[in-house]
């Protein structure tokens, strides 16, 4: 439809009121602008802020910057996953913490939600005793602080376990001392870094499986066995790595010298204080995001499932957990950012974690404000990370609306 020349004359009066009004009158322009002076006073904050410190710095003849991350440590680390000595770099030593720390975290986060989801169930039991020990569970460790748990049990394991020469022996090549946990490994052979390279082929090898069959079932509906052939796949290609290895079979096994065992693997009663309090702690919290998701689902579909023959296990593992995910996941991302954070606990209890090293490293170097940074941006790192993962996992399950 062609305007006309009366409505050519509207618009050109209402494009002449509108270019009349100040920018400040102009609800968009002034939104625009009042973002762009936030910006300018953050940043004139934050640069008072840091040159003040530079200014102070200098003022008292403190180095600033990462160069002492070069220099040589000077100080042991009592465990490490990666070599180390005194004379290895500060950096070096940082790199130690900070994988230290990512493996009580990782293993943590995992019992945590196998250990929270048992008692979250349990709860829930018709069975009496079972529901009343879990709520007694719940509760006795939701209340006690977590670093009077950490306290409680390094105390334990050092007080109640006996020395190296007295050492509780439950099974052979087994040893349980007030200086850890030692038992027999197998001794370092090539073939097992082959075999740890098949066992992830063969993981990513089961999670194309996964896709195939469930695309395969949702078009045919016949089911896959996904799961017999999911472990077969997962033993079947470590064992053949394993043969053409040469089948080593020798295990380094822990031998009482001096004071203390050499060989094996030694878990230090630190370590196992540390990863014992934050999954008891977590776990309580977890039980309840567990028991809160499974009591959202109705009544209806358990019945439903009921109904048509599915045993209580089936009901619990195909009906209801998979609909509770989605109640439980927001809460248990929560509890696994306060796993990682509380993991910062372990400096009180001796054990070498990132702030224990950094804290060390601060004391050798006076790097104060480098070290606290270098912390705050690898506790955020392994937050970030660990929440960008459960939100992909969550609007993964999420329910999709046609």
């Amino acid at each position: 439809m062609v305007p006309t020349v009366a409505d050519k004359k509207a618009m050109q009066a209402e494009n002449s009121q509108t270019e009349k009004v100040p920018f400040w009158l102009d609800p968009k322009k002034r939104a625009i602008g009042y973002q762009i002076g936030t910006l300018c006073m953050v940043g004139l904050l934050a640069y008072y802020l840091v040159s003040n410190t530079l200014a102070n710095l200098e003022r008292q003849s403190v180095a600033t910057g990462f160069g002492f991350l070069n220099k040589e440590s000077s100080f042991e680390i009592g465990e490490s996953l990666i070599p180390y000595s005194a004379a290895s770099s500060y950096g070096r030593a940082l790199i130690v913490g900070a994988l230290n720390t990512l493996l009580v975290s990782f293993i943590g986060i995992i019992l945590t939600v196998i250990l929270g989801t048992f008692i979250g169930i349990a709860r829930l039991s018709t069975n009496w005793l079972v529901s009343r020990l879990a709520a007694v569970y719940i509760e006795v460790f939701q209340d006690i602080p977590i670093l009077l748990q950490l306290f409680f049990w390094y105390a334990f394991f050092y007080e109640m376990l006996p020395p190296p020469r007295q050492a509780l022996s439950p099974f052979t090549g087994v040893f349980l001392t007030n200086r850890g946990l030692v038992f027999a490994v197998p001794a370092f052979h090539p073939a097992h870094t082959y075999m740890a390279a098949a066992f992830v082929a063969g993981c990513v090898s089961v999670f194309f499986l996964r896709r195939w069959a469930r695309k395969r079932q949702a078009k045919t509906g016949m089911p896959f066995p996904v799961f017999s052939v999911s472990v077969g796949v997962l033993i079947l290609l470590p064992l053949l790595a394993w043969l053409a290895g040469g089948t080593p079979t020798a295990m380094s096994v822990p031998v009482l010298q001096g004071f203390n065992f050499q060989g094996g693997l030694n878990v230090s009663p630190e370590f196992t204080a540390l990863l014992l309090g934050l999954v008891l702690y977590t776990a309580a919290f977890v039980a309840e995001a567990v028991r809160a998701g499974i009591q959202s689902v109705s009544k209806g579909q358990r019945e439903a499932a009921m109904s048509i023959g599915l045993r209580p296990n089936h009901v619990l593992q195909l009906v209801i957990l998979p609909q509770a995910l989605r109640v439980i996941i927001p809460p248990l991302t929560s509890q696994m950012l306060s796993l990682t954070k509380n993991s910062s606990l372990a400096v009180a209890i001796g054990y070498p974690d990132f702030v224990s090293v950094a804290g060390t490293a601060i004391n050798q170097t006076g790097q104060a404000i480098e070290g606290v940074a270098m912390i705050m941006l690898v506790y955020l790192f392994f937050s970030l990370s660990t929440s960008a993962f459960m939100n992909w996992y969550n609007k993964k399950i999420a329910l999709v609306e046609r």
